[in-house]
């Protein structure tokens, strides 16, 4: 078992700035004109390939930038065993790049070994919470570090859940030891699309788990909001953001676009803004 003790992975370790998310279409500009921006954040499934130019891309952009592997496919909440195909790879890609943080989401995508194309809510209940810390604990013990553990946005609730999201999630980090990813902007649209407060969710989140913070933009369909990452951030969810600063510290904050995606520009112009409530924060910088 990784000891909890372990509060993160040091062997090339991010700062406590603005990335953006590597993407595709930003390859070649990135390499010609190298930008001015802390660290990219890469899916780790789309670089599981032996080969190829994804592979050499992210080599060459390794090579410049400190660098986060966020995965979505280990499905911790299902009750499939884990995928072991899954875990080698993602343990040769880590052992290769040497990624400052590696990190996942708190949710399920595959039942009997047949897998969706999303991230599905668990039911908060204790039977899921003892589940759910048992095989982090056995994704640490396989990588042989730590890994990050993201909330994710959510349009329906379990009838059968017991515990509250946000003790939740603090509590699977304090089982596991696992670090926590905390998505701002999946928060506000969870707290829109169920009638909680935002802040008290802030407030109920151990400030030394959260290792990373997510940023993105949504859309709306009535009165549900809908995690699309195709969007500028909004100023609420900006707002909110200056508010985890205050109680969770400088911590290194990705901007996500994953739909729609613009100019690489754009992505640099909201990490800008990031940037600037991060210098402006009364938050510590834990790692400076």
């Amino acid at each position: 078992m990784i000891a909890k003790k372990i509060l993160k992975h040091t062997t090339t370790s991010i700062p406590p700035s603005a990335g953006i998310g590597l993407r595709a279409p930003h390859y070649l500009d990135i390499l010609s004109a190298p930008p001015a921006i802390g660290w990219f954040e890469a899916h780790s499934e789309n670089y599981f390939a032996e080969g190829g130019l994804p592979l050499y891309y992210l080599e060459q952009i390794r090579s410049r930038y400190p660098l986060s592997l966020h995965g979505v496919g280990l499905s911790l909440g299902s009750t499939d065993p884990l995928n072991t195909e899954h875990l080698r790879k993602l343990k040769s890609l880590v052992d290769r790049f040497e990624p400052g943080l590696v990190s996942e989401h708190l949710s399920w995508g595959s039942v009997s070994g047949r897998y969706f194309n999303d991230l599905l809510p668990l039911p908060y209940t204790e039977e899921a919470l003892a589940l759910v810390a048992s095989r982090i604990m056995q994704v640490q013990d396989f990588l042989g570090r730590q890994i990050l553990v993201e909330n994710v946005s959510s349009y329906l609730q379990f009838k059968q859940s017991t515990i509250p999201e946000w003790a939740f999630l603090a509590e699977i980090s304090a089982r596991s030891g696992c670090g926590i990813l905390l998505d701002v902007n999946n928060i506000y649209v969870s707290a829109v699309n169920h009638r909680f407060d935002p802040q008290e969710y802030l407030s109920a989140i151990p400030a030394e788990a959260v290792q990373e913070i997510h940023l993105a933009g949504f859309d709306s369909n009535g009165e549900c909001l809908i995690d699309t990452h195709g969007k500028a951030v909004c100023d609420d969810v900006w707002a909110l953001y200056a508010h985890a600063l205050v109680l969770v510290g400088n911590v290194p904050t990705l901007i996500e676009w994953d739909t729609d995606i613009p100019a690489l520009s754009v992505l640099l112009e909201e990490a800008g803004k990031a940037d600037s409530l991060l210098q402006r924060s009364n938050g510590h910088a834990r790692f400076a």
